[in-house]
């Protein structure tokens, strides 16, 4: 196939919390770009991941679960979310299969019907669900869509015929990136998410939600495979730092070691991650102190 026929371009997952849209970024792109875990509103941050076949280079584009905001950090994350919907050339919008119709995903397919963007439904979690044509039926209700696909992120079903209906709707064109990027995110993001996301395991309730990471440093050693990590575990008050760093400083290792773990498969290096835990009272308020921290 000639390098005429090649499509690309950009497609942007779209849904509320916790419908699987990161695990389904991962199982697309083949490798693990975006982190994931059973609590809502995990992602922060529109995470672009890039697909490369033979005729045609996917830009995906990750956001975080659209939701009512209850700080600004959460319109930072509604704002990321939106701000996507009007510079794609498909709208991936995800629903969860086995949990069914929410009123979010009305809210959301209701948003969706004003904009001019493709829009494919994308029904997820289908090795989890006993009927699918009637799960099929009941989401397909939510509005007029360019098309309809089920898949199981868990599994791989159905992501290939995903990927198809993705580039036919793509223009022709250059690929954007060289073909073996798989995200244009720096190393010490994908680190600091890494972390954060070992957080999310292993603490609960608003805990999780008041955290976020800062890689302070990030360096190889001379002559060395060895490679040190400095980074900070921010939260949002001084009793939650107790909480992360746990009894004799358990919790804290466990995190250490479990982030250290997908660091090395990330970096394909031996990692030696330092970890400190620092309370920066109101951060997800202050718009100086969301920025310091990445949310711009």
């Amino acid at each position: 196939m000639g390098e005429a026929e090649v499509r690309s371009g950009f497609a942007a997952l779209i849904g509320r919390p916790n419908v699987g849209k990161s695990t389904l970024l991962n199982r697309l792109v083949g490798e693990k770009v975006a982190i994931v875990s059973d609590k809502p509103q995990t992602t922060r941050h529109r995470i672009q991941a890039v697909l490369t076949r033979p005729d045609a280079q996917v830009v995906f584009i990750d956001t975080p679960g659209l939701h009512k905001p209850r700080h600004r950090l959460g319109e930072y994350m509604i704002q990321a979310a939106r701000g996507t919907l009007s510079e794609v050339d498909v709208v991936l919008f995800v629903v969860d299969g086995a949990a069914g119709v929410a009123g979010g995903d009305r809210r959301i397919a209701e948003e969706l019907s004003g904009i001019d963007t493709p829009v494919l439904l994308v029904i997820n979690k289908m090795d989890l669900v006993k009927d699918p044509e009637a799960a099929a039926k009941r989401f397909a209700s939510l509005g007029g869509f360019a098309g309809a696909v089920p898949v199981s992120a868990l599994t791989g079903e159905g992501s290939e015929s995903l990927v198809d209906e993705i580039v036919r709707r793509l223009p022709p064109g250059p690929k954007y990136f060289p073909e073996d990027w798989v995200t244009d995110r720096p190393e010490e993001f994908l680190v600091a998410e890494l972390i954060r996301e070992q957080v999310f395991h292993h603490t609960e309730q608003e805990v999780p939600h008041s955290a976020a990471v800062v890689v302070e440093e990030m360096r190889r050693r001379p002559g060395r495979e060895l490679v040190d990590v400095r980074a900070t575990i921010v939260v949002d008050r001084e009793s939650q730092k107790g909480i992360i760093i746990g009894q004799g400083g358990h919790r804290l290792k466990r995190i250490g070691q479990l982030a250290r773990l997908e660091i090395e498969r990330l970096l394909g290096s031996p990692i030696n991650l330092q970890l400190w835990v620092k309370a920066k009272p109101g951060w997800r308020d202050r718009p100086g102190a969301l920025q310091e921290l990445g949310y711009r």
